[in-house]
């Protein structure tokens, strides 16, 4: 997609995602309990979305690749060896909030 407001929809149905490594859409699927393998965009200075993906990788979390690796990483997946993402805890970064401007 090039851009649309809400992949709500779309990730409701899917069985696997394969997005760049932003971390809005990787963390929007990851919450949705979808496989999610991210191609990496190598040509992006700094490269941030590497730095993303191979943590995510290292946890457990999803597959990754560039764009002349991704056949060869859907020919060779094993989407059982992925670990369910962690539900967030908006509340505990609240509570820090709240501590860091003595609201408590």
């Amino acid at each position: 997609f090039r851009f649309k407001d809400s992949l709500a929809e779309d990730l409701q149905g899917a069985d696997l995602v394969i997005s760049h490594a932003g971390a809005g859409s990787c963390l929007e699927t990851l919450e949705k309990g979808k496989p999610l393998i991210v191609v990496i965009n190598d040509k992006l200075m700094d490269n941030h979305q590497l730095e993303l993906a191979k943590q995510l990788h290292r946890d457990g979390y999803v597959l990754y690749c560039n764009c002349s690796t991704l056949v060869e990483t859907l020919q060779s997946m094993d989407l059982s060896a992925l670990k369910p993402f962690p539900p967030g805890q908006p509340e505990k970064f609240a509570s820090f909030l709240d501590k860091v401007f003595g609201l408590q």
